[in-house]
């Protein structure tokens, strides 16, 4: 059993770490003051290519539901982290983010009926701080609007995450994950259009591929994952697996980029790195409990989930986060 939520929390894992990559591959990759248009090709084309390979739609409820939980964890998520992305500095828009488990927690107890513990408060503040110090520098600028978008983008995300437990979904993983980027998609292209105005005509081969990896990887695969943790650990839980984000962010402008770490962002990365693994120690018989609450609840339409290691598709409405993780 714990061997089992173990490579599920791995899993979740990778989604955040994916994400991390989102800071260098939009200053490296993709166009300048593009942010909605980079949302928008993120979220839309990773959505009809998992709606295209399921072949499922939505049903009843869930047409209203879906664009809820799009709108909330896909459309003014993405867009919010991207204008956070190209008005901050990482290291700022990281640190505002990191508010996000703390956020969960305190949404869950109302939502799903969970208790906030002064171990989860601690937590989530020495995330923060760890996280501070990892990223944050004496000089960074700080834009209002960038301080503003970061800290609606983990209000939204943080919602969508507790949403996202409390509905209860029949339909496969895929298809559910596919409906949610699909109506976020739709939600950024008018807004992006009105914002930023006409869509260039062309693309370099650089944009192009940055395009297609933070669509694949960064939304598909990041986004399904993400779910599939959701559905069987509690939300709280699964957002401090966010924390990975900033560290992944940290750790590949060391390699790829050639940025010196100081001593302290060695701290702070030992910091966020002990926050995280709290968090799911601390959890471990209540997180046993939700998995095999799932197990015991799953609809005969949950199974033969496409993605390997998925058990089951539906949430549960209580409590107890990838989501994280989000995202």
């Amino acid at each position: 059993m714990l061997s089992n939520r173990v490579s599920l929390i791995l899993t979740t894992a990778i989604a955040p770490a994916l994400w991390g990559t989102t800071y260098l591959v939009t200053t490296e990759l993709l166009p300048p003051q593009r942010p909605l248009l980079a949302a928008f090709l993120r979220a839309l084309p990773a959505g009809l290519l998992l709606v295209a390979i399921t072949r499922r739609l939505p049903q009843g409820i869930w047409w209203w539901r879906a664009l809820v939980l799009g709108a909330l964890n896909i459309g003014a998520f993405n867009a919010l982290l991207f204008i956070g992305a190209y008005r901050l500095p990482g290291g700022v828009a990281a640190t505002v983010g990191a508010l996000q488990p703390l956020l969960v927690a305190l949404l869950s107890t109302g939502l799903l009926g969970e208790r906030l513990t002064r171990k989860t408060l601690l937590t989530a503040t020495a995330g923060v701080a760890g996280v501070s110090l990892l990223v944050l520098r004496a000089d960074a600028r700080l834009d209002a609007w960038g301080v503003l978008a970061a800290l609606g983008g983990a209000a939204v995300m943080a919602t969508g995450v507790v949403l996202s437990k409390r509905w209860v979904s029949p339909a496969p993983l895929l298809a559910t994950t596919g409906w949610q980027l699909v109506a976020g998609g739709l939600l950024l292209l008018p807004v992006a259009w009105l914002v930023e105005g006409a869509f260039p005509t062309s693309f370099t081969a650089a944009n192009l591929l940055g395009y297609s990896y933070l669509a694949l990887f960064g939304s598909a695969l990041a986004y399904a994952l993400w779910f599939r943790g959701l559905r069987a650990l509690s939300p709280t839980n699964v957002t401090f697996l966010g924390l990975l984000s900033p560290l992944v962010a940290t750790t590949l402008g060391w390699l790829v980029v050639d940025q010196r770490l100081t001593p302290l962002q060695l701290l702070g990365g030992l910091i966020v790195l002990t926050a995280l693994i709290t968090a799911q120690l601390k959890g471990t018989n209540r997180a046993n409990h939700h998995l095999r609450s799932n197990r015991s609840s799953r609809q005969p339409s949950s199974t033969g989930s496409p993605l390997p290691g998925t058990r089951g598709n539906s949430r549960r409405p209580e409590h107890g986060t990838p989501e994280d993780a989000a995202a």
